[in-house]
C-alpha cells in the first residue's frame, strides 16, 4: 500500500470537504472547523490546505456560478476525489489499529 502523507490539519480540511459534498469553499470550511473541531482558524491556512490536497489529488475544483448575494463574485467550490477517500480511509484504519492497541481503550471506540 502506498503511504498516504496527510498532515493533521490538511485531515480535519480533508474531512470538512468530504462532509460538505462539493459545496466546500475557504470560508465555509474555516467556519466548519471553527465549529466542530472547536479551533480557531486562519483563512490562508485554509486556503494553503486546500491548494495542498488539490495538488495531491485528493480534492478538486470549479468555480460557481456568480451571485448577487457576493456582489457578483464567484466561488471555488471543493470536492473530494476517490484518491481523497482512499486517503482519509487509510488514515482512520491506521488510527483505529493503533487505538486498538491501547488497553482499555477498544471498548470506548465507536464510529457510528
Amino acid at each position: 500500500m502506498e503511504r498516504i502523507y496527510l498532515g493533521e490539519f490538511e485531515e480535519l480540511v480533508l474531512l470538512v470537504v468530504a462532509a460538505l459534498q462539493g459545496e466546500a469553499y475557504g470560508v465555509g470550511v474555516m467556519e466548519a472547523l471553527e465549529k466542530q473541531a472547536n479551533r480557531s482558524v486562519n483563512i490562508s491556512a485554509v486556503h494553503a490546505a486546500l491548494r495542498r490536497l488539490e495538488a495531491k489529488g485528493f480534492v478538486q475544483s470549479e468555480w460557481s456560478e456568480a451571485t448577487a448575494e457576493r456582489g457578483g463574485r464567484r466561488k471555488r467550490l471543493f470536492s473530494i476525489t476517490q484518491e481523497g477517500s482512499l486517503a482519509l480511509a487509510q488514515v482512520r484504519d491506521v488510527r483505529f489499529n493503533l487505538w486498538k492497541q491501547i488497553p482499555g481503550f477498544t471498548s470506548n471506540l465507536s464510529f457510528s
